[in-house]
């Protein structure tokens, strides 16, 4: 039998190659050269079919993005789901996906798509040193400070280089937008004016500005031309009456905290001093 099926193996093996391939070589005339062709093996037919997708993410449509992260999140899930121990249960029986759930997971992925995409659509309108680390930029003394006074923005920061630098400007957006406008220039007022290449402190008071959230950001503009986004905060400003809200509870935290003290005191004399 083990004679017959290496015979078998064999002749098809010759036939698959060729009777050709054993047939002597005629000496070549001198002079001439042999051209031997290579084999080449046809791509399989899904081979074509992965290469022509898209590669990452970023190259995907936000429905195509939903549906690969989705398909991954479900492939994850039934991997788990599959797990059994060495008597044949189930690990977690419970992970089994509905179509219902599902569909509940495409949601949490179509929201993780478009936060994705939305944080890299801001940072490429960002330019400069907004792209470090806002931390960073505490730590270095260069973030953007804010500080509301009788429903003004007060603005400063400071730099340590200017060694190109013309000025700066002030912009400002709503809160949830994304549009900032121009709200002030060194073309039209003295202190954004450069002070020099070794930098310096700078200020500026928004006095017109009306409650609600605000999203201010400082840009240096270079001689060249070039703008650099340097650092922003957002800042929110209440209403009189939300300021007399914030006082009243303020004030009542206060009292109750006396009262609390003062029966301590009137409980227990001794302990209380």
């Amino acid at each position: 039998m083990n004679k017959f099926l290496s015979s078998f193996l064999s002749a098809t093996f010759l036939s698959a190659i060729g009777t050709d391939a054993f047939a002597p070589v005629t000496p070549l005339a001198s002079g001439r050269i042999a051209h031997v062709s290579s084999l080449k093996m046809s791509s399989p037919f899904f081979a074509s079919e992965e290469s022509s997708k898209p590669t990452s993410l970023d190259e995907m449509t936000l429905e195509e993005e939903v549906e690969e992260l989705t398909r991954e999140e479900v492939r994850k899930m039934k991997r788990a789901s599959n797990l059994r121990n060495a008597n044949g249960v189930e690990y977690a029986p419970w992970m089994n996906i509905t179509p219902e759930e599902e569909d509940k997971i495409k949601q949490v992925m179509k929201q993780k798509a478009e936060a994705r995409r939305k944080r890299q659509e801001q940072e490429r309108s960002v330019s400069g040193a907004l792209l470090m680390d806002s931390q960073a930029q505490e730590l270095s003394g260069g973030g953007l400070r804010a500080k509301v006074i009788d429903g003004e923005v007060e603005l400063t920061w400071a730099t340590n280089s200017e060694s190109s630098t013309k000025g700066f400007l002030i912009k400002r957006r709503p809160a949830r937008t994304e549009n900032f406008e121009v709200i002030a220039s060194y073309e039209n007022w003295g202190p954004l004016a450069s002070k020099g290449p070794d930098g310096g402190s700078y200020s500026f008071l928004d006095t017109n500005v009306y409650p609600g959230g605000w999203v201010y950001r400082v840009t240096e503009c270079e001689n060249n031309g070039t703008e650099n986004d340097i650092c922003q905060a957002l800042v929110e400003i209440q209403t009189e009456e939300e300021q007399r809200g914030a006082v009243i509870a303020a004030v009542s935290i206060v009292a109750l905290g006396v009262a609390a003290v003062v029966a301590g005191i009137v409980l227990d004399p001794v302990g209380g001093f």
